[in-house]
C-alpha cells in the first residue's frame, strides 16, 4: 500500500497491469500477514496455552504449583525482589533469584529451577578492550542443564568480575569442565586473604543470652564479626586502632568489602596494613582486631 502511493508510475493499485515480480512480492506480504495472524490464533487458544512462553512454564507444573498462571506468579513475586542477580545486554539478560534461573531473550525466555539444574563453565573469552574498564574483560560462557526433560539447556554468559557474586545467589552446583581459569578481580582477591588472615585471629564468645541478628550490611546472614582491640598484642609499637563497643552487625564478607572500599585503590599492597574506622561507631580498626563470633555454647 506504501508502494502505491510512492511508486504511482509503476500503477501498483491495478495488480492486472504490474508484472510478475510485483505479484509475486505482494502475494507474498499476504502469506506473511495470513500466517502471523493464523500464528496469534494458535498461541491465543485455551488462555494461551499454547504460546512459546506458557509451554516453558508448563514444564515446572508441580506441588505446590497446580498451573502455568501459579509458576508465573511465584516467578514474579521473586523477581520483584532486590536481592536477585541480574546481569547481561537486554537481549541475553541473566536473571537468578531464589529458586529460579532465567534467561531473559529477545523473543523466548528460557527458565529452570535451582533445585533441579546444574551449571558447567564451557568457555572463556578474553577481550582487551572494555567500555567499561581499562583493563582486559574475560567473559564466561555456562550451561545451564535441567534433570527435567521438557526443559532444554541454555547458555548463560557474565563478566568474571561477576562470577563470585553468581557463585553466592547460585544454588545449583557449578562445574568446569573446560578447565577455564577464572580471573578474580583485586577487591576479590583481597576478600580471600582477608576471611584467611581473621581465620587466624582470636575468636569472640558471645555473652550468654545475647543472640546473634542479621547483618545489616546484607540482611542475608548472621553478623558473625566483632571488633575487638587486640593488635597491641601483636604489635611493639603503639596502636592507633581504637575499642569498639559495637555488638556484632557485621558478617565478614560485608565487612570485608567495607574495609577494601576505603583502601587507596593505586596501592592495594597497602590494604592489609592499614586502619580504617568501624563503619557503626567510627573507632579505628585493624584486621588484628576483627574476631569471629562464636556461641558460648559451640567454641569453635
Amino acid at each position: 500500500m506504501g508502494m502505491c502511493i510512492t511508486a504511482t508510475e509503476k500503477t501498483l493499485g491495478h495488480i492486472h497491469q504490474v508484472n510478475s515480480s510485483w505479484t509475486a512480492f505482494l502475494l507474498l506480504s499476504l502469506c506473511l500477514q495470513l500466517f502471523s495472524w493464523m500464528l496469534v490464533i494458535y498461541w491465543s487458544h485455551y488462555h494461551w496455552h499454547n504460546h512459546p512462553i506458557c509451554r516453558a512454564l508448563q514444564s515446572h507444573i508441580r506441588p505446590p504449583h497446580t498451573n502455568w498462571n501459579s509458576v508465573m506468579t511465584s516467578i514474579n513475586s521473586e523477581f520483584r525482589r532486590i536481592d536477585k542477580f541480574a546481569t547481561g545486554a537486554p537481549g541475553a539478560r541473566v536473571i537468578i533469584t531464589d529458586s529460579w534461573v532465567l534467561k531473559v531473550a529477545t523473543y523466548h525466555i528460557y527458565m529452570a529451577l535451582q533445585s533441579e539444574c546444574h551449571v558447567t563453565v564451557t568457555d572463556s573469552r578474553q577481550h582487551q578492550l572494555s567500555p567499561d574498564s581499562a583493563s582486559p574483560t574475560q567473559i564466561l560462557t555456562l550451561r545451564v542443564d535441567s534433570i527435567n526433560p521438557a526443559v532444554r539447556p541454555f547458555d548463560i554468559r557474565l563478566n568474571s568480575r561477576e562470577y563470585a557474586e553468581l557463585r553466592e545467589k547460585l544454588h545449583a552446583p557449578i562445574r568446569n569442565s573446560a578447565n577455564v581459569v577464572i580471573h578474580l578481580t583485586i577487591s576479590e582477591l583481597f576478600l580471600e586473604t582477608f576471611r584467611a588472615q581473621v581465620d587466624l585471629n582470636q575468636s569472640y564468645t558471645l555473652p550468654t543470652g545475647q543472640e546473634l541478628e542479621l547483618c545489616i550490611g546484607c540482611m542475608q546472614v548472621p553478623a558473625r564479626t566483632k571488633l575487638v582491640r587486640l593488635c597491641h598484642r601483636e604489635r611493639e609499637d603503639d596502636s592507633d586502632c581504637q575499642q569498639c563497643f559495637c555488638r556484632p552487625m557485621w558478617c565478614l564478607s560485608c565487612l570485608g568489602r567495607w574495609f577494601a572500599s576505603r583502601q587507596n585503590q593505586q596501592r592495594p599492597e597497602t590494604w592489609l596494613s592499614s586502619r580504617v574506622p568501624c563503619p557503626t561507631c567510627r573507632a579505628k580498626f585493624c584486621i588484628l582486631d576483627i574476631c569471629l563470633v562464636c556461641s558460648h555454647m559451640d567454641p569453635n
